[in-house]
Parts: C-alpha cells; structure tokens; sequence
C-alpha cells in the first residue's frame, strides 16, 4: 500500500459544463437528464452550468434553465462558473449553491479567454468574491494555465503562487483551483506547482488540481499529489471536455478512470463507480460518440466476465 495517501478524496465533476462546452449544442433537456443521473452517483459537487454569454460559447447557452431545472439532491452542491457581473447575478439568481470565477495565469490565454489581462482579473475576483458573498455563496478561483500554456509555453510556478496568494489575501475567495488548461502537467510540473504554493504557505486544503489527459499523464498526476495531501480534484465524465481558446488540448480526465483507481488506493469517494459507469454510457449517447474513458470500457478492475 502506498503509505500517507489522504483517506478520502472529493471528486468534483465538471462533465456538464467544462466537458460539454466543447461538443455540440447538447438540448437542454438532455444536459438535465444527464445532471439528474450524476446526481444519484455519491457525487457531491457537480459544475452545472456556465453563465457566459451564449455567442462566446454557444452550447452553454440555456445554463438558467439547467440550473432551474435539475433536480436537486441533498449532499450534492451544484457550481456555476461566472465570467463577470452579470453571469454571477444570473448565477445566484438560479440559486448556485457555489460560483467559480475564472482567471489565467497566461497573459496570452487570458486575453483570448476573457478580455482582460491576469491582474485585472484579479480585480474582478476581488469585486465577484464579494458580491457572492453578500448572498453567503462560497467563491473558488480557478487559475488556469497553471501548468503550461499552449500559446507562451511553461509558467513559472512562483508566478502561479504569487497570483494564487494575491486572490486569497486580496479576493477573499473559499478556495483555489489549478487548471491544466493545455495538457501540459506532469508529475514533475505537479510536484513542483505545490512545492511552490508550499513556499507561500497555501494550507493543502485550499487547494483542488484540474487535470486534462492531453498526454496521458492525469492519473498520474493525481496520484503524486495525493502523496503531497491534495484530496479534491476535479473529473469529466467519460473524459468529456478540452478547451476552447488552447489548442490542442483535449479532454479531462476521467470521472470513471480517476474514481476506480483513487478507490483501489484505499481512499473513500462515496461514489458508486458501477452508476458513474451508466452516466458515461449517457454522455456517449448524448455527444454521439465514443469517449475516451477507460474504465467505461473495461469496468472496474475487479469486474468478472462469463466464461
């Protein structure tokens, strides 16, 4: 057994936004259906809906009506990501139970993603966090690029430190989250992202990791910093998802594939890997093609076939 691995881990899943803003326009109705099924897994955070403009990204478009349309499940927290203002007012007025604001570490990625250079976003951080709290709505801050950028190449680690203690001591924000916007983590990049948050004294528990399988390496990712404490990362059902401002980054990793192996580690996730698995069968139906999931395929490790 590998030894000071965390207990349990939260498995955050980002299917139906970050995954499905990358497809086609999925209906609305079937963007609910698909949030209802997550919703009887275990899961307990689900990223519902994007409030975007819907020109910027089309197939976000219709997030109130997600939103006002799931069933809800108690225990399970349903996350809007918020570009501005206006998408956290609309959020909040659709009862999010958490908001997620956005900002690149790449000056490059950020202006294509969202207009703004990296310390106006920082600003904006400071302007939504507050807002959302006046509703007692927790705030995370997701820092993307945090890894690498397809468009200025590696990030400093100190630079992804110092913006990350700027929007906590400044922003206020619940929580931080690292994107691996491009696909370009590894274990080693990994390793040393945390040892530089180490540095400016960013608790562990504040802290939730965002892979892409771009290179194969997301479950290993995981696995080296869960070694380092971090217990909360986010995961695509089937391995929806991509980016749609950096090339070539494909999709996240696996709800499924990151479940069986945090499971078979010893850690809890209260989630029912045989009922995700329906889900990413769901997911397929929905886009219309196979996804990239491994164990949507196999089945877990222990599963048996008829001989």
């Amino acid at each position: 057994m590998i030894a000071d691995l965390p207990t349990s881990v939260e498995i955050r899943e980002v299917g139906p936004r970050d995954g499905l803003q990358n497809e086609e326009t999925i209906p609305v109705a079937e963007r609910i259906a698909l949030i209802d099924a997550l919703s009887a897994t275990g899961l307990t955070a689900i990223e519902a809906a994007s409030f975007v403009h819907p020109k910027a990204i089309p197939p976000m478009a219709g997030s109130a009506e997600v939103m006002k349309g799931i069933t809800r499940v108690p225990g399970v927290r349903y996350r809007a990501l918020v570009p501005n203002e206006r998408g956290a007012l609309d959020a909040l007025e659709c009862d999010a139970d958490e908001l997620e604001v956005v900002m690149s570490i790449s000056e490059t990625h950020n202006r294509k993603n969202i207009n703004m250079t990296p310390d106006e976003s920082v600003q904006q951080i400071i302007e939504l966090t507050a807002l959302a709290h006046q509703e007692d709505t927790p705030v995370e801050a997701i820092l993307s690029t945090a890894f690498g950028c397809a468009y200025e190449g590696d990030i400093p680690p100190t630079r992804v430190a110092q913006y990350a203690r700027r929007v906590l001591d400044s922003g206020g924000v619940d929580g931080l989250s690292f994107g691996d916007t491009s696909g370009m983590a590894t274990p080693r990049v990994v390793v040393e992202l945390l040892d530089a948050l180490e540095e400016v004294e960013i608790d562990v528990s504040l802290i939730g990791l965002h892979f892409h399988n771009t290179r194969n390496t997301g479950l290993a990712n995981i696995l080296v910093a869960m070694q380092r404490g971090v217990a909360r990362f986010d995961a695509a059902i089937g391995g929806l998802g991509g980016c749609p401002y950096s090339p070539g980054a494909t999709g996240n990793v696996a709800t499924e594939d990151v479940v069986h192996m945090v499971e078979d580690l010893g850690a809890t996730t209260g989630i029912e890997l045989e009922s995700l698995i329906r889900c990413g069968q769901l997911a397929e139906q929905l886009v219309g093609r196979q996804l990239p999931a491994q164990v949507l395929r196999s089945g877990p490790r222990t599963r048996t076939v008829d001989a």
